[in-house]
């Protein structure tokens, strides 16, 4: 039987949240832990590559009820999650005994806050639950008060939250701003909290010095370790080597490995370039797609635009990209889109970790939110963090062409470009600061290794 402490990792199938949490095991396998991670069936079988390429982690396999199509074969998010609470709760207690069987018995379940079913395996084996919060802690604040009967919806605007900016209804996120549109959305992001007393540890994706004011305030109700940034930590600092920890491990989208991005970009001058990415999940409909291409024809600066293939048949027609000035790819490691000397501006939805490698990258950033957390994002990104600016919405709830070519003009324009970047340098520093010896998350991830290590005692 092994001595070190084995934890088994429980994110949920999408890669805003897949991302963060792979990021927290190799941390705590670098701290001399056993990791295993417990993806989906179907996720795990189309990244089977991947998996053999992170020789630190270990895989397994829990179901979701969706073995054969995942997320997209659910008739809702209510009937997708439904049937992994059932699913997942049989298959992950049969996986924790099958550790146990090897030699290889669980000391702790990291989940993520989107199925706080898992706790309850955890209690079952007498085991510790961590519960990993992977969005910002203000989103995660929002999302208790309103789960504990503190915060009244239908929001009223403003909306005054101790330990938050005054947010209008448009910052709040969209989940908890129109419940009646997003009715199955607004049940899972606050069943969240459901059983989060219970929790042993509770983790958030963020640094103290990102959202002291929030964390402060939150730490009032339950006790938090926040535990981030989790961007590869030679994104953060130059002077670890990039093959120790240069990529998150797997990635659910493929780029085409006939468009040599690296070479485009290297062609282009320093900070000349638009990188625009949705993310993993957002999309836009045909109007809006057709607004966003021809402004970021009309703003007349180099574009790498990464449109996934189920949204590219919503690309204008008449839209045609001049190769020397604009490239659009189904996908791309946006770290090293991200990481490169052309790149001068990030047009994107706002997600979390989206925002996170911007910031620490020190790329300046136009944010365009569709819904859930990327409003408040936004917000912070604007008028708190100041590392870029917000798009404005018509009152049809369209961005324009116009609004677009504006938005990248006046984050490109150099005076300004300079602005956000000295931001987002400070922001970058306080987060390698965060994570290094004697920093509050590097501190706090020690914390809950103690935890560990004196459990299993």
């Amino acid at each position: 039987m092994e001595l070190r402490a084995h934890v088994l990792a429980v994110p949920i199938p999408g890669q805003g949240h897949l991302t963060p949490m792979l990021q927290l095991c190799k941390q705590l396998v670098s701290k001399g832990l056993k990791v295993t991670v417990a993806l989906t069936r179907f996720v795990s079988s189309t990244t089977l590559d991947q998996q053999k390429n992170q020789s630190q982690l270990n895989y397994n396999t829990i179901s979701d009820g969706f073995d054969t199509g995942g997320y997209n074969d659910a008739s809702s998010v209510e009937n997708y999650f439904q049937r992994f609470e059932i699913a997942g709760t049989k298959t992950l207690t049969q996986l924790v005994k099958k550790q146990e069987s090897l030699g290889h018995p669980i000391d702790c379940i990291i989940y993520d806050g989107h199925v706080p079913w898992a706790l309850n395996v955890a209690k079952q084996f007498g085991i510790l639950g961590a519960v990993y919060f992977t969005q910002p802690c203000a989103v995660d604040y929002i999302y208790y008060l309103v789960n504990r009967g503190l915060l009244s919806v239908p929001i009223t605007s403003p909306c005054l939250i101790p330990g938050l900016p005054s947010m209008e209804l448009r910052d709040i996120p969209t989940f908890v701003a129109k419940p009646e549109v997003y009715p199955g959305y607004f049940q899972v992001a606050i069943s969240q909290f459901s059983n989060v007393d219970e929790a042993d540890i509770v983790l958030v994706n963020t640094f103290y010095d990102l959202e002291n004011e929030v964390i402060d305030a939150m730490s009032k109700y339950i006790p938090l370790l926040t535990i981030g940034p989790t961007v590869p930590l030679s994104y953060l600092d130059n002077q670890i080597d990039k093959n120790e920890d240069k990529d998150y491990g797997v990635n659910l989208f493929h780029s085409n490995a006939s468009i040599n991005i690296p070479h485009w970009l290297s062609t282009k001058p320093t900070g000349s370039v638009i990188y625009v990415s949705f993310g993993s999940m957002a999309d836009l409909d045909e109007k809006q797609m057709e607004e966003l291409a021809f402004g970021l024809k009309q703003s007349e600066f180099h574009f790498l635009w990464v449109v996934r293939e189920s949204e590219q048949a919503k690309l204008p027609k008449e839209f045609v990209v001049e190769t020397e000035r604009g490239m659009i790819v189904n996908w791309c490691s946006q770290l090293d889109v991200l990481s490169s000397e052309a790149v001068g501006c990030f047009f994107t939805h706002g997600g979390w970790n989206s925002i996170t490698e911007a910031m620490s990258l020190v790329v300046p950033m136009v944010v365009m939110p569709r819904w859930a957390d990327q409003t408040t994002n936004a917000k912070f990104v604007e008028d708190v963090w100041r590392v870029g600016v917000r798009v404005n919405e018509d009152e049809d709830g369209f961005v324009t062409r116009d609004e677009i070519e504006k938005c990248i003009k006046g984050v490109m324009e150099k005076e300004r470009s300079l602005e956000l970047k000295e931001s987002a340098m400070r922001w970058k520093e306080l987060a390698k600061e965060a994570l290094s010896v004697g920093g509050s998350s590097y501190n706090n991830i020690q914390a809950f290794v103690s935890q560990l290590t004196s459990s299993q005692a």
